[in-house]
C-alpha cells in the first residue's frame, strides 16, 4: 500500500439524494496534502443526481471534478463507470480507501452480493477482497429488511456502513456545518482525520460534576 503521506482514494457517487456530501468529500480530499490521487466514479444515476441537486451536467467526464469543485482540480480524475478494466478494478493497483457517497440501496446490494457488473461495484469488491477500507455512506429511509440484510452482509465482509445521519452536538449554524462534520467523520474512518472535525470532549454538566 502507499505510505501515509501519499494516499490514493476512490470516490464512488451513486444516485441517492445527497450530492452535497459527495461534493464536500471531493473538496476536502482535494485540499488534503496527504492525498495525492483521487479516482472519481459516477454512476448514471449519480450523474443525474449531480444535475438535479447541484445543477452540474456530465459533459466531458474529464472536466467533471472541476465542475463539482467549482475550481481547477489538481488530483482528481474521473473514470467511466462502464470501464471495468480500469486500474481500480484490479487488486494489484494500490488504493488506500474507497468511499461511496451517497450510496444507493442498489449499489449496496451489488456490493453486498458481489455482482461487480460496473466499476463502482467491482472497485468495492476489490477493496473487500484485498482487505482495504471501504466506506458505504448509505442514504435512504426507511430501511426495509433487504436493505438491512445487505448492510449486515457488506459489514461482515469488511465494509464500514456509515448512513448519512447528521450530528447536532457541535451546534451547526449552516447546512455546510452539518455536511462538513459528517464528511470529516467519514474521512477519519478512511484514515484521514480532519482538523475541521468537531470532537466531543464531554458535556459541561458532566465535566463540572467531575471537578
Amino acid at each position: 500500500m502507499t505510505s501515509a503521506q501519499t494516499q490514493t482514494i476512490t470516490v464512488g457517487v451513486t444516485g441517492a439524494s445527497g450530492a452535497i456530501f459527495a461534493q464536500k468529500t471531493l473538496a476536502l480530499l482535494e485540499d488534503d496534502s496527504r492525498v495525492t490521487r483521487v479516482h472519481l466514479v459516477v454512476t448514471e444515476t449519480g450523474q443525474r443526481l449531480l444535475a438535479e441537486e447541484l445543477e452540474i451536467t456530465s459533459g466531458d467526464l474529464r472536466q467533471l471534478p472541476s465542475r463539482i469543485l467549482g475550481r481547477a482540480s489538481k488530483k482528481t480524475e474521473t473514470i467511466s463507470n462502464k470501464d471495468v478494466g480500469a486500474s481500480i478494478a484490479s487488486g494489484s493497483y494500490d488504493v488506500d480507501a474507497m468511499i461511496v457517497v451517497p450510496c444507493t440501496m442498489g449499489a449496496l446490494a451489488a456490493i453486498a452480493n458481489g455482482t461487480s457488473d460496473d466499476l463502482v461495484a467491482r472497485s468495492a469488491d476489490v477493496m473487500l477482497k484485498e482487505g482495504r477500507k471501504l466506506i458505504l455512506c448509505v442514504r435512504d429511509t426507511p430501511f426495509n429488511r433487504i436493505h438491512l440484510e445487505n448492510m449486515l452482509r457488506a459489514q461482515q465482509a469488511g465494509a464500514v456502513i456509515m448512513p448519512v445521519v447528521p450530528a447536532f452536538y457541535h451546534k451547526p449554524k449552516t447546512i455546510d456545518d452539518v455536511v462538513t462534520q459528517y464528511v470529516c467523520r467519514v474521512l477519519a474512518h478512511a484514515g484521514l482525520p480532519q482538523e475541521k472535525m468537531y470532537r466531543w470532549t464531554g458535556s459541561a454538566p458532566a465535566m463540572k460534576a467531575e471537578s
